[in-house]
């Protein structure tokens, strides 16, 4: 009985020495010194999420969030945010949201992108399995099993009486048949509006242009059919577990196939009624890092030759979001409210940069959450929503509290290995809480 008392107390004691280490060692490995203007800058965005994030939605009659202080709902910044939110013991806000786009599917899958305003044509982007399998991390998913509840949307064209794992299923397959019009395993974005990468009309296109197969698009439906074989497995669906492995293995042949080009080593998305590549370097092409699909050699090709290329990506402020040799790079575009022709956005640095450390690019990966960490925290006096890839200058809405918000936390996961994304079933670590003190009150 002793040594079980004993053990117990080293135990206890062991978790007050983790945290410490681990500041220890990020202060160590970063030069960060100030944890206190890091921690008043999450209490500031924390406060404004409670304040003007969290919006009462009437027509389900739950809080759902939003980074965005207009009060729009969008696909796949409901993903990040709630990564962040993970960071805070929060995992309500991953099933609010999901629940409210799934109650106004249409029978043949689609999902509108955004919740209030709804875009017709827009599918919503492949993070939704990921996002319950985040949410899954943090609480039970057993109600995947029942047919949502309370005011749903009865119309003609609007499903009524599948389950919400049903509905996930039609979501992906909406993406699989209907959005891949030669079907050869890879779908189109709608345009460079539906990519997220809101005026990269070189690269996906405008509006309804249903063309070009994006190979980020293609990436996030690998990672989109690992999460739905990931709850299958959860909910005991074993034949969806197959299925839904398969095709993943599926689609990763099909996006080496399809837009890797050995010749520049670099993916690049495909014209559909062409065949030909779309040649404009963008930071889409290193998603075969984040989605684990890129062979050592193609990753090494990726890194060496475009990442750390200063010509191209490797800006003093990475990575924006076009390569500085795209004849529509541009820092200052003005014809349009968010700029992804070379600025730097944080979900795709994110992204990266654990693709990178999954593929071993340890250094790589470190200098880039410095310079991530940097450019959000100490350039600037509030988060925002996009950057200057070239002097970190701060760019769009003001203040924000979305995705951006994960630049904080890269130095903390690179010395802890620790990756909110990774789609398996280990719990997560509310690291604002446990190494910072700061937690979410709403």
């Amino acid at each position: 009985m002793r040594q079980i008392i004993v053990g117990l107390i080293l135990l206890l004691l062991s978790f007050g020495e983790i945290p410490a280490q681990e500041m220890e060692q990020v202060k160590k490995e970063f030069g960060i010194t100030d944890f206190e203007a890091l921690k008043s800058r999450l209490e500031f965005d924390n406060r404004n999420i409670a304040k003007k994030g969290i919006r009462h939605f009437k027509e389900t009659g739950e809080d759902l969030i939003t980074g965005y202080s207009y009060g729009e709902f969008y696909d796949w910044d409901l993903y990040f945010e709630n990564v962040y939110m993970s960071y805070f013991g929060e995992s309500k806000y991953c099933f609010t949201n999901l629940q409210a786009f799934l109650k106004r599917q249409h029978l043949n899958g689609f999902v509108s992108r955004s919740l209030k305003k709804s875009r017709w044509y827009q599918h919503f982007k492949p993070f939704l399995a990921q996002l319950v399998v985040l949410g899954a991390k943090q609480e039970s998913i057993e109600w995947l099993k029942d047919s949502p509840t309370g005011e749903i949307l009865n119309e003609e064209y609007y499903v009524n009486d599948r389950t919400y794992y049903q509905r996930l299923k039609c979501y992906i397959d909406y993406w699989l048949w209907y959005m891949d019009w030669d079907k050869n395993g890879l779908p189109v974005w709608n345009s460079s509006d539906h990519s997220g990468m809101d005026n990269q009309f070189s690269r996906s296109g405008g509006k309804n242009a249903f063309r070009y197969e994006g190979v980020d698009l293609a990436c996030y439906v690998h990672r989109e059919l690992k999460a739905m074989a990931l709850i299958a497995d959860i909910l005991g669906c074993n034949d969806d577990v197959k299925m839904y492995n398969k095709k993943a293995i599926r689609i990763a042949k099909a996006i080496n196939e399809v837009f890797w080009d050995d010749k520049d080593g670099f993916y690049y998305d495909r014209d559909e009624r062409t065949g030909e590549y779309v040649r404009v370097k963008s930071v889409a092409g290193f998603m075969p890092l984040f989605a684990g699909v890129a062979s050592r050699d193609q990753a090494e090709r990726l890194v060496k030759n475009h990442l750390l290329n200063k010509d191209e990506f490797w800006t003093a402020y990475p990575v924006p979001a076009y390569a500085k040799t795209e004849p529509d790079y541009d820092q200052y575009v003005r014809d349009h409210g968010c700029n992804w022709r070379g600025t730097t956005w944080i979900p795709t640095n994110y992204m990266l940069f654990h693709g990178l450390l999954d593929y071993g690019y340890t250094d790589v990966a470190k200098e880039l959450a410095r310079r991530t960490f940097e450019m959000v925290l100490e350039k600037n006096e509030m988060t925002r929503e996009y950057y200057n890839a070239e002097n970190g200058e701060e760019f769009g809405l003001k203040p924000f509290w979305g995705w951006s918000t994960l630049a904080y936390f890269m130095p903390f996961e690179f010395v802890s290995g620790y990756n909110p994304m990774k789609l398996n079933k280990e719990a997560i670590k509310s690291m604002g809480r446990e190494l910072l003190g700061v937690s979410f009150n709403k």
